[in-house]
């Protein structure tokens, strides 16, 4: 059975947020009816956990050799190489954000992007990364301050592609 609220103020809270609920849809209507509309109501650890699950399962498809990571630096081993796999979903502004790109130890990063009904994937080997990091057209830096040097992030507009990242799509 479900919990009854008795109390009156918490009453009140519950119908007026309830009344909100209706300004915030559970997922934008660009992607009704996209097969990939469900993955939009989890939470954000999850998505990455399933970003991480369709490059893997895609590249098994492929016939790649892939296995789990021996640690925390990259997220699988495909046909020996490190990979750490980063995924997004297509912004209202029309782009994707791969975050948290760090300088751990890995060969490659996947980047794979979904949108309503299409997909776009960038291979970038460690050594584009290093030579794109921090500059504002490659990966500008994620955060602000002396401290937030230490991650990255990469804005791709599908239908704009930066230059450099071009060979890697």
């Amino acid at each position: 059975m479900a919990n009854q609220i008795t109390d009156v103020d918490m009453q009140l809270l519950a119908t007026l947020a309830g009344h909100l609920a209706e300004d915030y849809p559970d997922v934008d209507p660009a992607w009704e009816g996209s097969p990939f509309e469900w993955i939009l109501t989890k939470p954000s650890m999850t998505i990455g956990a399933i970003g991480e699950k369709l490059v893997a399962g895609l590249s098994a498809a492929k016939g790649f050799d892939v296995t789990r990571a021996p640690n925390s630096d990259c997220d699988r081993l495909v046909d020996g190489k490190r990979v750490e796999i980063k995924f997004s979903r297509l912004w209202k502004t029309g782009q994707y954000k791969f975050q948290q790109l760090r300088d751990q130890e890995y060969d490659y990063a996947i980047c794979l992007g979904i949108s309503p009904h299409d997909a776009h994937c960038w291979i970038l080997s460690k050594a584009q990364i290093m030579e794109q990091w921090g500059k504002a057209d490659g990966l500008p830096h994620q955060h602000g301050g002396a401290a937030g040097r230490d991650t990255v992030w990469l804005s791709v507009k599908p239908n704009d592609i930066q230059p450099w990242l071009e060979p890697c799509g």
